[in-house]
């Protein structure tokens, strides 16, 4: 596909779920090589509007893609182009680390990935984790991990749905100094934080989502330009408190 082409591109997305509309028509839309970020309380649709990206919950209406590839049309294309970072930490108790990862590459047709799977695993700091089984991880070792198969197969778009709540401090800067990496490199980076410090510090542009829609899409510096800081702060934790699951 073109270099041209926008990372994401989502024109009029609609999900309901049982009369609940969780989504309202969103347009947004991510440039390749972004470091972009979506803010938005609990229950404000982020989630959903990730899952739609991967191919997990399909739209009721409106077109979604990545890399130019159609999630439902095209969906091998567009799965193979993104690497998401989910929330929940899902793992198969029977693999080693090492084992999870190579299972994962197998998805994607990788059969010999170990050069890249040591590669993220040094920079994860997972390398002395490699052959423990997944049962005996901590919490923190465990999000490391999927973080890890998010990786695994190179993809050009790479979604983080919460990747640092609740998780120590040095995880948080191992990952951040990782991904800023592959940001550097030519990766897209989409964000989803609860924590307005770590958009400021990463991301050149932020949407904020509310109640199913983008209240807001505009570069940090368009954003404090039209408020100051300390305005631009209070408005932001209004909107992350507004809305609960």
């Amino acid at each position: 596909m073109s270099e041209s082409l926008p990372a994401i591109e989502i024109k009029g997305a609609q999900k309901n779920f049982s009369g609940l509309q969780a989504l309202k028509g969103i347009d947004l839309q991510v440039e390749t090589g972004e470091f972009f970020a979506l803010l938005g309380p609990n229950g404000a649709g982020k989630t959903t509007l990730i899952n739609m990206l991967a191919g997990l919950v399909r739209p009721d209406s409106g077109v979604l893609r990545v890399m130019g590839h159609d999630v439902i049309r095209d969906y091998r294309a567009a799965r193979r182009a993104l690497g998401v970072v989910p929330q929940e930490l899902v793992f198969d108790p029977f693999f080693s680390v090492r084992e999870t990862l190579r299972l994962q590459s197998g998805y994607f047709g990788l059969a010999r990935n170990d050069d890249w799977i040591d590669e993220v695993l040094d920079n994860l700091q997972l390398m002395s984790k490699a052959e423990v089984n997944m049962r005996a991880l901590s919490g923190g070792m465990k999000r490391r991990v999927l973080i890890a198969q998010a990786l695994v197969h190179r993809p050009p778009v790479i979604v983080l749905d919460e990747p640092t709540a609740g998780v120590d401090v040095e995880l948080r800067q191992t990952l951040w100094k990782f991904i800023r990496r592959l940001n550097t490199e030519g990766h897209t980076i989409l964000l989803t934080t609860h924590y307005l410090e770590e958009a400021e510090a990463l991301c050149r542009r932020v949407a904020v989502l509310r109640q199913g829609q983008v209240v807001t899409c505009d570069s940090l510096e368009g954003l404090l330009r039209s408020c100051n800081a300390p305005t631009l702060e209070a408005a932001f934790v209004g909107l992350l408190q507004q809305g609960v699951d």
